[in-house]
């Protein structure tokens, strides 16, 4: 196993008081590594045991780093039927939430030393691995190769949850006694709605400033757009295969209505797309789900599809929803069968909003300097197109923004990874970040 050791040089003109360059040496490689590996073996899929698992992992590693842990098991009855809650794509039986905190010296013995400075938050759910056989190896045996770590969730996001607790442990490494407290949020079902970082803010656990380390590319990400889950049913008229003129086939019905979608998607973008590192559709619009038919000599009936459909920077929700219900509506009353059996929308699962860290806070330049200072290139600031946890800090009054090792192009797909320097250097950068931003004693 190889990996750097030494930190890269910080740029010409950069400072560092001799404090935070011992915690920049401070720094682990082998146990960010060793942790990382570990915490991908874990196949934790939304909805399974292995989730639950990977909390209490992460709970481990806290109570190791000498934080107070706060584990919990997040009540699933509230978190259906709350009137703010996010919305879950899968079944789950138990769900925890996990923060651990760093004590400020502000807080004598046995007393609490006040609301966080600074908050890391990062989750350790995963989606599905796909088709297997699209890998190099097996998506959940983890391997370090060409200077970086392969399998499911390295990059999104247990690389940069990962990158946090080592920045933790530097600072313990270091001797540094924070003034206030730093802290440490590890949250589930971030992937199909966001229920663990909710359920967090909801226990009362906040601060001043949030960093979520999801992978951006180099870049610092101050906005998200937002992301809805729908369903969409279309019904036909089945017939044998051998007859199929006297049958409706309703995956010819989904043609029609996904050509009218897509047509929808393009006239959503943005003209000027370079906020978004000019991503082509930063309000996408994509089918994950398709099932249709019984049989194959039949002609299908019945099709459901399910997708996520873009929400744009400010817009509401709710006309999104409208947007995208009109369009279907407009689509079936052109076609001779919809007019009269038109397609069923549903809003299903996850909500993500849109939001964006409010201009001029002071947290967007502090990054960027502890980036530079931690030897790395200034981050562009830059919009996501997709839905995070951010919305719910920012919702809740708390600066937010992303800035994590890996690059979101490789997540939710086959070969996903992290390259090495690039968990380093977030660690490093968010070691910084947290002296700075919570006072060194």
């Amino acid at each position: 196993m190889s990996f750097p050791r030494e930190r890269p040089p910080r740029p010409a003109g950069s400072e560092l008081s001799p404090r935070e360059a011992a915690v920049l040496d401070a720094v682990d490689a082998p146990w960010l590594l060793n942790r990382l590996l570990e915490l991908v073996a874990i196949p934790s899929l939304g909805g399974t045991a292995a989730e639950s698992e990977a909390q209490h992992l992460v709970a481990g590693w806290l109570e190791e780093l000498d934080t107070d842990v706060d584990r919990w098991a997040i009540d699933l009855t509230e978190a259906a039927s709350a009137p703010d809650a996010p919305g879950q794509e899968v079944q789950r039986s138990e769900a925890w939430g996990v923060v651990g905190t760093l004590r400020g010296r502000e807080g004598r013995e046995g007393e609490d030393s006040g609301q966080p400075a600074l908050v890391l938050c990062g989750h350790t759910d995963v989606v599905p691995a796909g088709d297997p056989t699209l890998w190099p190896g097996d998506p959940f045996s983890p391997r370090i190769e060409g200077g970086a770590v392969h399998g499911r969730g390295t990059c999104d996001m247990k690389g940069g949850l990962v990158a946090a607790l080592a920045a933790v442990r530097a600072l313990r490494s270091a001797g540094v006694r924070l003034v206030r407290p730093l802290a440490v949020h590890s949250v589930m079902g971030e992937e199909d709605g966001g229920l663990g970082t909710w359920a967090t803010l909801r226990r009362g656990h906040r601060g001043d400033a949030c960093i979520i380390p999801e992978p951006t590319a180099g870049a610092v990400m101050t906005a998200h757009a937002g992301a809805l889950t729908f369903r969409l049913t279309l019904t036909g008229l089945a017939a044998h295969a051998a007859n199929r003129h006297l049958g409706v086939s309703a995956v010819e019905l989904f043609e029609h209505v996904h050509t009218a979608l897509l047509a929808l998607e393009a006239g959503r973008q943005p003209t000027d797309r370079s906020r978004f590192g000019n991503h082509p559709f930063p309000y996408g619009l994509s089918i994950g789900r398709l099932r249709a038919g019984e049989w194959a000599s039949t002609v299908p009936d019945r099709l459901v599809a399910e997708g996520r459909f873009g929400v744009r920077l400010g817009e509401p929700v709710e006309t999104a929803r409208a947007e995208f219900e009109s369009c279907v509506a407009a689509a079936c009353a052109t076609h001779p069968w919809l007019a009269q059996h038109p397609a069923q929308v549903e809003w299903v699962g996850g909500i993500y909003a849109s939001s964006q860290m409010p201009t001029g806070s002071p947290l967007l330049p502090a990054l960027q300097r502890a980036v530079t200072d931690a030897g790395g290139a200034t981050p562009p600031e830059r919009a996501l197109s997709a839905g995070t946890d951010l919305r719910f800090y920012t919702g809740a009054g708390i600066p937010t923004l992303h800035h994590g090792p890996g690059d979101l192009r490789l997540a939710h797909g086959p070969g996903e990874q992290v390259p090495i320097e690039d968990l380093l250097l977030s660690a490093r950068s968010l070691a910084l970040l947290a002296m700075r931003t919570c006072g060194v004693a």
